[in-house]
């Protein structure tokens, strides 16, 4: 994999770079001091990962990572000295279209060993298993469906984002109304520590109430409910969300596929799967599973997708009802809603248990 370091700190360069090279199949392209010269040089030669830090002369790392998302986009990793200390610029990079993000490693003092190395490695990690799996088999054929037998009680909307996720997500959710009959299940791909940030800054874009999953709660309409955790989120036959602890070789956790295959199963259960710009593949499965199950399954198309990879590998499966720009989805999913609510296959009223 070819890691590209962007930080104003030399020392710190220096670090990262030994990290990098001691490890097999990593190895350094290219620094940069500041984000301009970031820009320029991804532009000049794309890495498969970006290493970049916030705080930089000239343009700040949120820029840089706003710059190269919209140009040359490629996957970019937030290091930083202490993210605790810069969570705010943490929080809006990872908005503009980065993964995740780590401290940056530290040199022991009087000694030559390094700190927080294990996390950076794991992270990296991570990126190039979602580098692997971009590659995809022929699309499944066209999916058989069965409708489900009776009615539910609440209908559900589950969304799964990933890259460029925090900012599609409150797009979705600042169009659904006050009054919305359905209750809303959200996994997105990010750090169990940025989980409360991102809950209360969507509860700024949405008159919906916000919630952490914090431990198993009864789903309930006008409700946004966010996995907190690094645990899947499922719901069961009683419409409770609860957490499984992570047994298989996912890449997330939790994944949106986790959380779309539990609702497939359950009969009745009518709603939506909705799924948002992202790297890899995860969702695209449970979304397949959804679309059988006689839901409606919207994905997020390319032209405003952060990373189509995601809703893409959605699209190749033909698990997608919808592909719609971002600014139409939630109008689409009020609609879809209110027409199961006037055939009677939803009761308003049902759902006060």
């Amino acid at each position: 994999m070819r890691i590209a370091i962007v930080n104003a700190d030399r020392h710190a360069i220096e670090i990262l770079r030994g990290v990098i090279e001691r490890e097999a199949g990593l190895e350094v392209c290219w620094t940069a001091l500041d984000g301009n010269d970031a820009v320029a040089r991804c532009a000049a030669d794309r890495p498969d990962l970006i290493l970049m830090a916030m705080h930089l002369p000239a343009m700040d790392g949120v820029e840089a990572t706003r710059c190269i998302m919209a140009t040359t986009p490629c996957p970019i990793l937030v290091v930083t000295a202490t993210i605790a200390g810069a969570f705010t610029l943490v929080y809006e990079a990872i908005a503009a279209g980065a993964l995740d993000a780590v401290e940056t490693p530290r040199r022991m003092k009087h000694g030559e060993e390094v700190t927080g190395t294990g996390e950076l490695l794991r992270k990296i990690a991570t990126v190039g298993a979602l580098m692997a799996a971009r590659s995809y088999g022929a699309s499944a054929g066209k999916p058989a469906f069965w409708q489900p037998s009776g009615g539910a009680s609440l209908p559900v909307v589950a969304i799964g984002s990933s890259t460029g996720g925090p900012h599609a997500l409150g797009v979705v959710l600042a169009g659904l109304p006050a009054d919305f009959p359905a209750a809303v299940l959200v996994v997105q791909h990010l750090d169990a520590r940025f989980a409360g940030n991102l809950a209360h800054w969507l509860s700024r874009q949405t008159p919906l109430e916000v919630r952490l999953l914090a431990r198993p709660e009864r789903i309930r309409p006008a409700t946004v409910f966010l996995a907190a955790r690094e645990a899947h989120m499922v719901l069961d036959a009683r419409l409770w969300l609860h957490y499984l602890e992570a047994g298989d070789e996912t890449h997330h956790c939790p994944s949106v596929d986790r959380l779309f295959e539990s609702l497939a199963v359950l009969p009745g259960l009518a709603g939506c799967g909705v799924l948002l710009t992202g790297m890899g593949r995860d969702g695209a499965a449970g979304l397949l599973a959804l679309r059988r199950a006689g839901m409606m399954t919207i994905a997020q198309d390319e032209n405003t997708s952060v990373i189509w990879g995601m809703p893409g590998a959605a699209v190749r499966q033909q698990a997608a009802s919808a592909v719609l720009p971002l600014d139409r989805i939630a109008p689409a999913v009020v609609r879809h809603i209110r027409s199961l609510m006037q055939s009677g296959r939803i009761s308003q009223g049902a759902s006060d248990e």
